[in-house]
């Protein structure tokens, strides 16, 4: 099929993870409900936006994946028909960590899973702490309704990351996030922290040539204004959906994948990068 519909969802989180998962899983329903084929589910999904601060005993929120919540998630994809991205903070073993997204198939199959690649450290953001950098590459994957690549907030920065799951096909790319203005900051910077984070992800999605889908949350967590406004941008970097700044939402969006086809036609450049060139760019400065 050539058009596929996504569904992004976008909401708060509270303290129980029972509660959580329960709500995305009537989310998911919904999102079914609206014709969508591939659901993605926000940054770390199951809790709130826990590093905020170091706390060791934070780390019992951690679960194996697969593991529990793959296991319900696959049963609801199966009975519902979809695919499902949902990101979890994965325990791989005693004092080993990880911001892992899993993504299963809509006939319930577990397909494997993407470890985040590029961990931030920064205030309200003391991911350093919780997570070790991911050392699975960048993946993609075949599922019933298109070759998808998924990588997660930190790494929608880095046009690298989005470059190598697109060469190995990756038709869209999908970005589980959690990012927000931090009190002290948003009458400043707010504005222009937003416009830089719109613009370099649809700055992928053209010079890839491919869909970029990005599942923010919403709500206040402490001194974070989590700001919502999850997106789909086509080839060409226009938004084909855009959601609010603080209501939850169940974003639906097609895409038309033979759009990618035709896009990278046009736009060669795969074909016209001097791959000869580029030695430089696996160094970490150029001095």
């Amino acid at each position: 099929m050539s058009i596929i519909n996504l569904g992004l969802i976008q909401t708060h989180a509270t303290e129980e993870k029972a509660d959580n998962l329960a709500r995305h899983i009537a989310l998911i329903r919904q999102a079914a409900a609206r014709g969508a084929q591939i659901v993605c589910l926000q940054e770390l999904f199951l809790t709130p936006y826990f590093c905020k601060r170091e706390d060791t005993a934070l780390f019992d929120l951690a679960e194996a994946i697969p593991g529990d919540t793959t296991e319900v998630l696959g049963e609801l994809a199966k009975e519902l028909g979809v695919v499902i991205i949902a990101s979890l903070f994965e325990k791989r073993a005693p004092g080993l960590y990880h911001n892992t997204a899993a993504i299963i198939d809509a006939d319930g199959t577990y397909l494997g899973k993407y470890r985040k690649m590029h961990i931030p450290e920064d205030p309200g953001f003391n991911e350093k702490f919780y997570f070790t950098p991911g050392d699975l590459g960048y993946k993609v994957w075949d599922t019933k309704f298109g070759r998808i690549g998924v990588l997660i907030c930190w790494d929608q920065w880095y046009p690298e990351a989005a470059r190598l799951a697109a060469m190995s096909g990756a038709q869209i790319l999908f970005y589980p996030t959690a990012i927000g203005w931090l009190a002290s900051e948003k009458e400043e910077l707010g504005k222009a922290q937003h416009c830089a984070w719109e613009t370099v992800q649809r700055g992928h999605a053209v010079a890839n040539g491919c869909y970029v889908a990005t599942v923010n949350r919403v709500g206040t967590e402490e001194e974070s204004e989590f700001w919502g406004q999850s997106f789909v941008a086509n080839p060409y970097g226009e938004l084909v959906a855009k959601g609010s700044v603080g209501a939850e939402e169940v974003l639906i969006a097609p895409c038309d994948l033979k759009a990618v086809e035709d896009f990278r036609r046009i736009w060669p450049f795969f074909r016209d990068r001097r791959i000869d060139s580029y030695q430089p760019i696996t160094q970490r400065w150029n001095d």
